[in-house]
C-alpha cells in the first residue's frame, strides 16, 4: 500500500510517517508538504535513503501538484490519505487568519476532491486529522464527546470546522470512505517551539521569561504523539466510514501547573513565570472523552503523563541542535505580524494549539 501523508514534515506528521513504517514495513509513503517554517527536513533525517519514503515540496491547495501525486502519475497508485498538513497555531490566525482558511479549507478540498476524482476502480481512504478546538471551550464538568455541536471560536478552529463540514459533505454526497479523527492537545518529540512545552523548555534553558496567559488557569487534555499516532493508523484501517473518532489523554492539566512542572524538572526557579495578556477569545478548558475509539477500534494511550512529560523533557535536553535551528530558522522565515520568540508581549506564542 502507498499513503500519501500531506504536512509529514512537522510535529505530528513526521512522528505518523516514522510511525507508520515502523507498523507497516511493506507500505511505502508519499510525504507532501510545503516547508514552511513549522516544517523540517531534519524531522525525518533518519528516514533519508529509504526508499519507502518519497517527499515531495509543495502545498496541498495546488490542485495539479496533488492530482499529479494523486492519480498515480508520479509515483504510482495512492491507496489512501492522511492529511495532517495544516496551519495550526491559535495566535497566527488571530492575526493572519487568510493563510489558515486556504491552507486548512480550500487545501482540504482540494485532496477530497483529488481523492474521489481517482476512487476508480478502488476508493482512496481518506483520514482528516482535526482537533477538538472545533468544538469550542468547556465548563469546568464534562467532556467532549463525538456528539458535542460543533462551536469554533478562533479562525484557526473555525477553519479546521470548516475542513471537517467538507469531510462530512464528501461523504454523504459521493461516499467517499472518510474519516475524521479529533485530538486533544499533543506534546513530545519535534514539535515546533511556538508551542507551550518546547517554548517553555527553550526559555527556561536561557534563563529568558516563560509567557503565561492571562492567569494560567486555562486547562488542556494532553495526549503524547506517538498515541496520537496510533490513533490514526487505527483510524486510517478499521475506522467506519462517515465516522467521526475523538482522540485524548485523559491528562487535564492547568497551563500553570505545566509551566511549574518545566521550571521544576530543569532545576529553574518560578520567578521567570511572567504573566502576559491574555489571548483574544481564549477557550478555558478542552477535555476528550476517548471511549468511542477506545471501544470500536482498541486504542488505549500507552503513556501516562508523568512519563511522558519526563520523555518530552529529555528529548529536548538532548537535542538542543534541533531547538536552536528550529528558532533560528522561524526568525528569518517568518514575516507574520507577531513574533513567536518575544517573551512578556501580548501576542507571544505560548499556547500549544
Amino acid at each position: 500500500m502507498q499513503v500519501l501523508v500531506t504536512g509529514g514534515l512537522g510535529f505530528i506528521g513526521s512522528n505518523l510517517i516514522r510511525y507508520i513504517l515502523k507498523q507497516h514495513p511493506s507500505y511505502s509513503i508519499v510525504n507532501l508538504d510545503a516547508e514552511t517554517y513549522a516544517g523540517h527536513q531534519e524531522n525525518l533525517a533518519d528516514l533519508a535513503g529509504d526508499k519507502r519514503y518519497t517527499f515531495v515540496k509543495g502545498r496541498i491547495e495546488d490542485k495539479e501538484l496533488v492530482e499529479s501525486i494523486v492519480s498515480g502519475q508520479r509515483f504510482g497508485k495512492i491507496s489512501g490519505i492522511i492529511n495532517v498538513a495544516a496551519e495550526t497555531h491559535v495566535d497566527r490566525s488571530i492575526t493572519d487568519p487568510d493563510v489558515f482558511v486556504k491552507t486548512n479549507v480550500l487545501g482540504t478540498q482540494v485532496l477530497l476532491e483529488a481523492a474521489f476524482r481517482n476512487s476508480t476502480p478502488n476508493p482512496i481512504r481518506f483520514v482528516q486529522v482535526s482537533t477538538d478546538e472545533v468544538y469550542g471551550s468547556l465548563g469546568p464538568t464534562g467532556y467532549f464527546t463525538e456528539q458535542t455541536p460543533l462551536s469554533p471560536s478562533s479562525p484557526y478552529s473555525s477553519s479546521k470546522a470548516g475542513a471537517d463540514m467538507l469531510c462530512r459533505a464528501y461523504f454523504h454526497t459521493y461516499g467517499m470512505p472518510v474519516v475524521i479523527t479529533r485530538c486533544s492537545n499533543n506534546y513530545g518529540p519535534y514539535q515546533h517551539p511556538e508551542k507551550l512545552i518546547p517554548l517553555f523548555i527553550m526559555n527556561a534553558l536561557q534563563n529568558k521569561p516563560v509567557p503565561v496567559y492571562g492567569d494560567g488557569q486555562n486547562v488542556r487534555d494532553w495526549l503524547h504523539v506517538e498515541d496520537h499516532c496510533q490513533a490514526i493508523d487505527l483510524a486510517f484501517h478499521k475506522g467506519v466510514a462517515g465516522e467521526v473518532y475523538n482522540v485524548g489523554g485523559n491528562n487535564e492539566r492547568k497551563n500553570l501547573d505545566i509551566t511549574k512542572l518545566i521550571l521544576k524538572s530543569l532545576d529553574k526557579g518560578e520567578d521567570l513565570i511572567k504573566y502576559v495578556e491574555d489571548r483574544l477569545g481564549h477557550d478555558r478548558r478542552y477535555a476528550i472523552d476517548s471511549t468511542r475509539i477506545q471501544n470500536e477500534l482498541g486504542w488505549k494511550p500507552v503513556h501516562t503523563f508523568e512519563s511522558g512529560i519526563h520523555q518530552t523533557i529529555q528529548w529536548y535536553l538532548s537535542n538542543k541542535n534541533w531547538l536552536e535551528m528550529v528558532a533560528s530558522h522561524s526568525h528569518t522565515a517568518d514575516k507574520s505580524k507577531f513574533s513567536t520568540f518575544v517573551p512578556g508581549t501580548a501576542q507571544t506564542g505560548t499556547l500549544a494549539k
